[in-house]
């Protein structure tokens, strides 16, 4: 009988972890009969009560397993991290806020069982902020264009992917992982469902300005090179720009000395405008850079505090 992990990741979802139990179970035994199943909750050092909660429920099921981190590792490392941690002949990533329907599995694994190793979950519409819909499909579409390899657009990671595909990213030894990015590079043949991404039940995102920010620049330092060559580009054609200016400046005053006056004004825009270009492309440089030392540092992807259900395992990874 083949088995199906269900990864949930969490942080600070004490009003959802319950209710989110209840429909994956109900579900399993409903439709997903013939296989048998596990519920792999990751926590990411949750302040509230996430953790006593997934404590009872491991404790009076034993097809939960729980991940305690020691650390905040980041919403992007923390469902990478527990994909790892499965071990199932396939492996669905859901997100403990509901805005991913549990409905959907049964359509994931139809779809797997076809010879799909890799089914992507792809959002057509949300009920979130509309404003902050448009801002990501509008990344997406300039990442896209900008990155070598053809990225998933409109994407949380929520799918479906086969024990093959998690064997491959178990090799990989990277510990700022971008999964989207490495769905689109090492599954490009994977197979796109759509749905529409409801609301959060309850509790509130932990996803700000900053946490966005920090998704972007990661995909963007790690699958273009688009910045680097822009700063190239950029920078000649403001050079050429700025010596046809000066050329022309210098030509009209030599023809009409007494008559034209340049003045300071023009100085000190273009002086401004450079200014703003130079540190721009400074600081496009320095997340490429700040990727790079992070990489290099080579640190764990994330520290475990606690493993419940589990057999032996080392405590960092």
């Amino acid at each position: 009988m083949k088995k199906i992990s269900i990864v949930i990741p969490c942080y600070n979802e004490e009003g959802n972890i319950p209710k989110l139990y209840q429909a994956v179970t109900q579900m399993m035994k409903a439709q997903l009969s013939a296989y048998r199943y596990e519920i792999l909750f990751v926590d990411n050092k949750s302040q509230d009560d996430s953790r006593r909660l997934i404590r009872e429920i491991c404790h009076k099921d034993a097809c939960v397993k729980a991940v305690f981190n020691r650390v905040n590792c980041g919403p992007n490392t923390n469902p990478f991290f527990g994909l790892r941690e499965s071990d199932g002949d396939c492996s669905v990533l859901l997100y403990a806020d509901f805005q991913e329907p549990v409905e959907m599995i049964p359509k994931m694994v139809e779809e797997w069982e076809k010879g799909n190793p890799v089914v992507c979950m792809i959002k057509t519409s949300s009920r979130e902020n509309r404003f902050v819909y448009f801002l990501r499909d509008l990344y997406y579409k300039v990442f896209t264009h900008m990155s070598s390899v053809s990225q998933i657009r409109q994407s949380t990671g929520f799918g479906l992917y086969d024990k093959s595909f998690i064997d491959t990213i178990r090799m990989l030894d990277d510990p700022v992982p971008f999964l989207k990015g490495i769905v689109a590079e090492y599954a490009p043949e994977h197979i796109e469902i759509p749905y529409e991404q409801q609301r959060r039940q309850a509790g509130k995102s932990s996803l700000n300005f900053m946490r966005y920010y920090d998704s972007a620049m990661l995909s963007f330092t790690s699958y273009t090179k688009g910045g680097l060559r822009a700063a190239i580009f950029g920078g000649f054609l403001i050079a050429a720009a700025s010596f046809l200016v000066g050329l022309a400046y210098l030509v009209q005053k030599l023809l009409y000395w007494d008559r034209f006056a340049a003045g300071n004004i023009p100085i000190l825009l273009s002086v401004l405008f450079l200014g703003g270009v130079q540190l721009f492309f400074i600081g496009l440089l320095g997340e490429y850079v700040m990727s790079i030392n992070t990489r290099v540092i080579n640190r764990p992807m994330t520290m475990v505090e606690e493993r419940i259900n589990f057999a032996e395992k080392s405590d960092s990874s």
